[in-house]
């Protein structure tokens, strides 16, 4: 049979409001066509160094450790007696691009860049480093290409280490930022004989950029409390003062150099960042030498929080910056254009300059924001109806004469005062027009024709099938005014339920102990008293699951080989049944393969316990186990086809299969998850026979001898039926339960590396996320093969299966298209994301886990077999 015209139709539709999400919300709201806009007068610095430790929290810095005695005690002897100082506040998300776009280029999160990870901004940039006459920089592969890339001209240089020297898995990763350190010492000693080099170094506007990723990486492998974390701050904070020192010596100590320190993110407890929490959020800014300020001694200062008396610093002046400030701040110390997309204020009280170098810098970074809403007012004034067009009063163009001109008067009148005040007001007038202008005033293009028009062809489909339609509406109708309203109340209560379960994990809770009741509300439990007990006993030991810590926090190792070792004593108790059923279609040879599949479960949990404990002693990941690692997962699917068709027999090689690769990618607790799943997906088929029983749908058919090869005729198939509502709802429910059990897979802020360590422990973003998509996977794949079981026993055509979860699916569809963002976090966006992209692709994605659950539960592989010769 070809697949109906109406599956089709509902696929394109679903295709298409799926991807447009990405097209209304998604587009970068950056700029280009600006004028470079520079302060006019004399810089204080020649040169700037940037110092971006990488993951480095700001009370991890600032705080004393258990003796009293700073961490970094040169760092800590600048903000007391040399430089400014305070707390830069991030924006999520916390990562480490967007991070250094915001320090370096003045911008924060271009939206767009959900569609190219974290690698890149996909759409090009200003920054200081391009507006710079020379910059070097050292560090990250991750990193400084990005800032080359976009730099016009040859004169941003990079100098990075292998991309495999980021393994969490090494001995310690401060060695990445002692490579940064020798190879700038290296760099300024090979000058000295490189005239070419020694006369670039000797410039105006010129940049070093050293970008040490060492503690971000101990971070991760570690945690921020441990050793290896607080050690690397100390290893920083020596090679920090080595390199001030070796510049400071190389130019002669003329006083034109600029320093600054900072970081792009910090890190929670758990070794995490991408959220808001202020452990990511708060990060060190620490500036000194040419131009800035020395530090401030004063009595009292207003914080709502207790940082100050925590790290003893109660009687320095705090000044904190948002990121994207410290861009312009860069720019004014070495006179070089403000970053053309910078959304940044001029952090003042850092500068150590005259008043009217203060005031031009400010006017500067103004204008420099209103060209910016310039260009901006004048795109969406091209694209929009000049009917439908309103300007910003405000800012019209006479308006911004007018305001201009009373700045340069104020300034020449030389009222600094007056001209900060006026400009740091319009400035932020300014970037919040922008950004309304942007999500406010959109054109039209034409794909809104094809969002529009689509529900044309939509509803004409289902008017096509409306005899399914009326088949569902019948039984609802038979139903008295009391149960209607009652079925309808608790539709309406499941579908909530959900919805709920995406932002809290404890509704899934909530969920299966009301499925824990089901056969004593439906009376099953009279005609199946020992199955409806186990059925009630799995529902309510898999509800604790989503009431357990998001997975990847804290690693426990002795958990996932409890769960091998439990996999294999109910695989013998399983097997032991097998063999002492009776089945005249079985060859007993056939459950050989279940040993093999048992030997590959017990060599996964050996290689868990064993590539952990190797990388606890920091020994790295052992060869021999990463090979079988990848072995199990490249096998696993092969002997699993090699295992009988028999229902219950097929099921159980397929929970085999793919428990020995989710163990070597289980971290803790949630390598228990698939066997309490499958546990009780093997008791729902088996309920829902007593179902259809229950209600005089159909005779029960015998399970233990059901082949899943044995074809179906279309005749067998039964009308849509009120009970098919809620097995189709238990369907989804299962389906949300295994994506969401044990955590949440739209959290960056919940990936642990550790997850994948028996393959790899190199950083890979694309091999990491294959494989963390897998683990994903697996309780999917679960679910899908059960329902395979479900829907073939209880002859469920697949058209009205498909319909019921479509209703469903849609119904959840219009909770979550309202809550979709495109601000703040990649944890707020990406699980917003995460959760329409999920509900619209349920419909797609339920045919695609069929087709492999169907290819799964009745396809097999053939092997040769021994002739058996007897004698005469």
């Amino acid at each position: 049979m070809g697949i109906p015209v109406f599956i089709l139709a509902g696929l394109l539709v679903h295709c298409v409001f799926l991807v447009s999400i990405f097209d209304i919300y998604f587009s970068s709201p950056l700029v280009h066509g600006m004028t470079p806009q520079q302060t006019p007068l004399p810089p204080p610095a020649k040169r700037l160094v940037l110092f971006v430790a990488d993951g480095l929290r700001a009370d991890s810095l600032y705080e004393l450790d258990s003796s009293g005695t700073p961490r970094a005690p040169f760092l800590r002897g600048i903000l007391e007696n040399n430089g400014s100082w305070g707390i830069s506040h991030t924006r999520v998300p916390t990562e480490s691009r967007p991070g250094h776009v915001a320090l370096i280029a003045g911008f924060y999160e271009d939206v767009s860049a959900v569609a190219k990870g974290w690698k890149e901004n996909p759409v090009e940039f200003d920054s200081v480093f391009n507006e710079s006459k020379y910059t070097w920089s050292w560090g990250s592969p991750d990193i400084l290409p990005m800032f080359a890339k976009g730099a016009t001209g040859d004169h941003v240089y990079t100098f990075c280490y292998a991309a495999e020297s980021e393994d969490f898995g090494a001995e310690d990763a401060a060695k990445l930022d002692i490579w940064v350190f020798d190879h700038v010492k290296s760099f300024f000693n090979s000058s000295r004989s490189n005239q070419t080099l020694f006369s670039a170094l000797n410039e105006d506007k010129v940049v070093l950029f050293l970008h040490l990723l060492g503690i971000d990486t101990n971070g991760h492998a570690h945690r921020p409390n441990s050793r290896e974390y607080q050690e690397n701050i100390k290893q920083v904070d020596e090679g920090v003062k080595e390199i001030a020192s070796l510049i400071d010596n190389f130019y002669g100590n003329d006083g034109k150099t600029a320093f600054i320190l900072t970081s792009d993110h910090g890190m929670t407890d758990w070794g995490s960042h991408g959220a808001g929490h202020p452990s990511e959020t708060l990060t060190p800014l620490i500036v000194w030498g040419a131009g800035v300020n020395y530090p401030q001694k004063v009595t009292t200062q207003l914080f709502e929080d207790n940082f100050l008396k925590e790290w003893k610093l109660e009687n320095l002046k705090r000044l904190d910056v948002n990121q994207a400030d410290i861009a312009p701040l860069m720019a004014s110390l070495i006179g070089v254009p403000f970053p053309l997309n910078s959304v940044g204020t001029l952090p003042l009280e850092y500068l150590n300059t005259s008043a009217l170098f203060k005031a031009e810098s400010m006017f500067t970074n103004a204008i420099q924001i209103l060209e910016q809403f310039k260009v901006k007012m004048s795109q969406k004034k091209e694209t929009t109806l000049s009917i439908l067009f309103t300007p910003f009063k405000p800012l019209s163009a006479s308006e911004q004469i007018n305001i201009l001109k009373k700045i340069r008067l104020y300034i020449e009148q030389q009222k600094y005062d007056e001209a900060k005040s006026t400009v740091l007001f319009y400035g932020f007038v300014s970037a919040g027009m922008i950004i309304a202008f942007f999500l406010l005033i959109q054109a039209c293009p034409w794909t809104y024709y094809i969002y529009c028009l689509l529900p044309v062809p939509v509803w004409y489909a289902v008017v096509k099938e409306i005899s399914v339609i009326q088949d569902l509406a019948t039984n609802v109708l038979s139903l008295h005014i009391g149960q209607f309203i009652g079925f309808l109340l608790v539709c309406i209560l499941g579908i909530e339920i959900l919805v709920f379960s995406f932002f809290y994990r404890s509704a899934l809770t909530v969920g299966l102990l009301v499925f824990a009741g089901w056969p004593v509300i439906t009376q099953l439990w009279i005609q199946a008293k020992t199955k409806a007990l186990i059925w009630t006993l799995l529902c309510v030991i898999l509800a604790i699951f989503p009431l357990m810590p998001v997975v990847g926090r804290e690693p426990n190792i002795p958990l996932v080989i409890a769960a091998g070792l439990l996999t294999i004593l109910i695989s013998l108790f399983l097997l032991a049944y097998f063999c002492k059923s009776e089945n005249k279609y079985r060859d007993n040879e056939d459950l050989k393969v279940y040993f093999y599949q048992m030997f590959s479960v017990a060599l996964s949990t050996y290689v868990v316990g064993s590539t952990h404990d190797s990388l606890k002693i920091k020994q790295g990941l052992p060869v021999m186990n990463q090979i079988i690692s990848w072995m199990t997962l490249v096998f696993s699917p092969v002997l699993l086809l090699l295992s009988p068709t028999f229902l219950f027999e097929r099921l159980f090689s397929i929970l085999l299969s793919l428990m020995s690769t989710y163990l070597l990618l289980s971290t803790g607790y949630e390598a228990l998850f698939p066997l309490a799943l499958f546990g009780l997906m093997f008791v729902w088929i088996n309920m829902e026979q007593e179902a259809l029983q229950h209600y005089g749908l159909s005779l029960k058919p015998k399970l233990a001898v059901f082949n899943f090869t044995c074809t179906m005729d279309i005749t067998q198939f039964r009308q849509l039926h009120l009970d098919d509502v809620r097995r189709s709802f238990f369907f989804v429910f299962f389906i949300v339960t295994a994506f969401f059990g044990t955590g949440n897979i739209a959290s960056i802020n919940s990936f642990d590396p550790a997850s994948v360590y028996c393959f790899l422990t190199v950083f890979s973003p694309f091999m990491m996320g294959g494989l963390l998509l897998l683990k994903v996977a697996i309780p999917f794949v679960l679910v899908s093969c059960a329902f395979e079981a479900v829907q073939v026993t209880t002859q469920l055509s697949s058209k009205s299966l498909f319909l019921i979860v479509l209703v469903i699916s849609d119904i959840m569809a219009l909770h979550f298209f309202f809550l979709v963002k495109d601000y703040g976090s990649w944890l707020d966006i990406g699980t917003s994301i995460s959760h329409y992209l999920l509900v619209m692709s349920l419909t797609i994605f339920m045919m695609v886990m069929n087709g492999l659950a169907q290819l799964l539960t009745t396809q097999r592989l053939g092997l040769p077999r021994r002739n058996k010769h007897h004698s005469m």
